[in-house]
């Protein structure tokens, strides 16, 4: 993708993944990915039995840099954990985010392509408005470009 110019992109596949605390919030947002028409990939937990949030970050993450999803969504219990785990991997740039200012702004200044949210901290309303967000907000570029860039 060239960063130089304003990245505008179709988004046609979301990759979801979530611990035991994100189980309701992922599955909030799945309905309104498909409620946009948009595939999606959830690579679960679908349970409320403890699980280990690396191995569903990992999941998600490698599909958004392999190409096979466009987009991802990751829900833990504060969200902290599963963008630490995603950013180990290259091209992901994972955002927690807890409004729909830093939504907006991680994918018009950091072309972030993983939202972040922590279930025990954000409103389900709160995610649903920053989810739009992310979907919505386009990458601006410019000075912007560069410096992600230099995230490499």
């Amino acid at each position: 993708m060239d960063f130089g110019e304003l990245a505008v992109m179709s988004i046609s596949r979301i990759a979801f993944g979530c611990d035991h605390a994100g189980v309701a919030l992922k599955n909030a947002l799945i309905d309104a990915a498909r409620q946009r028409s948009i595939d999606v990939e959830d690579f679960g937990t679908n349970q409320d039995e403890s699980v280990d949030y690396p191995d569903f970050a990992q999941a998600v993450a490698r599909a958004v840099s392999d190409g096979e999803a466009d987009r991802g969504v990751l829900v833990c219990g504060s969200g902290i954990g599963m963008s630490i785990a995603a950013n180990r991997f290259t091209g992901i740039r994972a955002a927690l985010c807890c409004d729909t200012e830093m939504a907006a702004l991680c994918r018009q200044h950091n072309d972030a392509n993983i939202l972040v949210l922590g279930a025990r901290l954000t409103d389900a309303g709160v995610a649903k408005e920053c989810f739009d967000a992310f979907l919505d907000t386009e990458f601006e570029g410019g000075r912007h470009a560069r410096r992600v860039g230099k995230m490499g």
